[in-house]
């Protein structure tokens, strides 16, 4: 299975018409924040694929169109405080946002980011018992504490995703918020059983998953 995973920064390798042909052959997609909705837009009716997103701290919650104001992007699904089951049988949950540093929008403190975490708990639990497993793909903007995280407030890693990927184990971790200017930067860490991904820009990311079968997708849980 593949995914394509893009976050923060517009590039003209993706907004562009040969997208269909570099990226056939990937499954669905994800954003990880900090993108407009034409450019997601724009991958979804190119590549006819499903796309999950979160809204980055840069994120607007509204962005004007030729067809009017609108608050979503069309064709695209925001996980923020939601588990989903997808058509190929994949666990998948976001939370958008990151570190409070002054009051802009979706910004949370780590007081916060606990509490959307901890209201996650009962639907990991009921997927752990119904599907064998708790979550294969955590989706979010911001980074774990102390995994690609960086020194100053607005990039600091958020201590309750460290806590859920420690403790509920997803296959993927994906994130954005951490901008890579160097080729030696660090994008990719293991964290016990959980693969911790920057996807900064875009990432192809070449994924097995052994229970994902195709199947009609379960009602969406929100644990608001």
């Amino acid at each position: 299975m593949k995914i394509l995973a893009v976050s923060d920064i517009e590039l003209g390798y993706i907004y562009n018409l040969q997208i269909a042909q570099r990226f056939r052959d990937v499954d669905f997609i994800v954003g990880c924040g900090d993108l407009p909705y034409y450019y997601l837009e724009f991958m979804v009716s190119m590549l006819d694929k499903p796309l999950y997103y979160v809204r980055g701290n840069h994120s607007s919650q509204v962005e004007s169109t030729t067809g009017g104001e609108r608050l979503s992007p069309w064709g695209a699904v925001n996980l923020h405080r939601k588990m989903i089951r997808t058509e190929d049988g994949l666990l998948l949950a976001g939370i958008e946002g990151c570190n409070r540093y002054n009051k802009g929008d979706h910004q949370y403190t780590q007081h916060e980011m606990w509490n959307m975490v901890l209201e996650m708990v009962p639907a990991l639990l009921y997927n752990r018992i119904r599907y064998g497993r708790f979550l294969d793909i955590f989706v979010t903007h911001a980074p774990p504490w102390r995994v690609h995280d960086m020194d100053d407030v607005p990039h600091h890693g958020i201590k309750a995703f460290r806590w859920l990927i420690k403790v509920f184990k997803p296959r993927y971790h994906l994130h954005g918020h951490i901008h890579v200017y160097h080729n030696n930067a660090v994008t990719q860490s293991q964290v016990d059983q959980t693969c911790v991904i920057n996807c900064y820009g875009y990432r192809e990311i070449n994924a097995e998953f052994a229970h994902a079968k195709a199947g009609q997708p379960e009602k969406n849980q929100s644990f608001i």
